[in-house]
């Protein structure tokens, strides 16, 4: 098994004539992904390859029933527009890539998302990756570096950062495993899906023995995490590696990367992180390769 995406999967490009979309789609048919349509507004008619182009969602949905899931590639300022649109047609998963959402258009469309059930990650993910089974946007990278890092197996993989979630992925793979799901969740202040939603669904996957999270400074999405082990909520082990202690030492407020990267006080600090997490019982490491040696013990 899996989370969110697997065999079953079958996928609608929104933005599919931008750079960004045309890549993703390449990306995703070379993985086997099965990619049936995409959209752009006043592109209808064209074909990226070989994926027809369709002017809305409605009209793509109406010549390919079987779509289930969108990636949205469009500009921040059509993001929410574009989101609404895919719930609205009843699709029920839907990964935005766009970066800078404005905050407002967010918690609209993650409303709107709660309101009609249907469930989106992002803004800003990298995307979601089943090894050997589905593949949404660039996560991997190159088809050589995705067949390097990525390989069917018992770990759940996620991750605020985009940069990091091959890295992460990768020393899993040091330990002599594959993953499961690996998610890029996104970095903004506002996002669909948190760790803790993720974590309800590991809990739940059969193929998923353990759980690797990359955190970072800023929010209260890693103290969550804490609150759920604790709760008894989730209980496989959790390994965490939580990014940007140097931030400790800067003066207060300021923001590092992501837009949800910032401190105030002690609260969003990698060192409250690591001590909530630790109380709670997860197994948290200095060093993002202790990562590898962890999995081994547990595994």
């Amino acid at each position: 098994m899996s989370i969110l995406i697997g065999n079953k999967t079958n996928v609608l490009v929104q933005g599919i004539t931008g750079n960004e979309g045309v890549r993703a789609t390449k990306h995703m048919l070379e993985y086997g992904t099965k990619v049936l349509a995409g959209v752009t507004p006043g592109k209808g008619g064209q074909a990226i390859e070989g994926i027809p182009v369709y002017n809305s969602v409605k009209e793509a949905i109406a010549n390919h029933p079987k779509i289930n899931t969108s990636i949205v590639y469009v500009p921040p300022f059509a993001a929410k527009d574009a989101v609404m649109e895919a719930i609205a047609n009843g699709i029920g998963l839907v990964n935005v890539i766009t970066e800078n959402v404005p905050i407002r258009d967010a918690a609209e469309m993650l409303a709107c998302a709660r309101k009609e059930k249907a469930r989106v990650i992002g803004p800003s993910s990298i995307g979601i990756l089943s090894p050997e089974k589905s593949r949404l946007g660039v996560i991997g990278g190159e088809k050589e570096i995705v067949e390097a890092i990525y390989k069917e197996g018992p770990v759940g993989v996620m991750s605020k950062s985009g940069g990091m979630t091959n890295e992460t992925s990768w020393v899993v793979r040091q330990a002599g495993v594959g993953q499961s799901t690996v998610i890029g969740i996104g970095g903004d202040v506002i996002i669909g899906t948190n760790y803790t939603d993720l974590l309800g669904l590991f809990e739940r996957d059969r193929q998923t023995k353990a759980v690797v999270m990359f955190g970072e400074l800023g929010g209260t999405y890693e103290d969550q995490v804490a609150d759920i082990i604790k709760s008894g909520d989730f209980s496989k082990p959790l390994i965490a590696f939580i990014a940007g202690k140097f931030a400790e030492y800067m003066p207060e407020g300021m923001h590092f990367g992501h837009a949800g990267a910032f401190i105030e006080g002690s609260r969003g600090s990698p060192t409250e992180k690591k001590k909530k997490l630790r109380e709670a019982g997860a197994i948290v490491v200095e060093q993002h390769h202790e990562i590898a040696e962890k999995l081994k013990e547990i595994l």
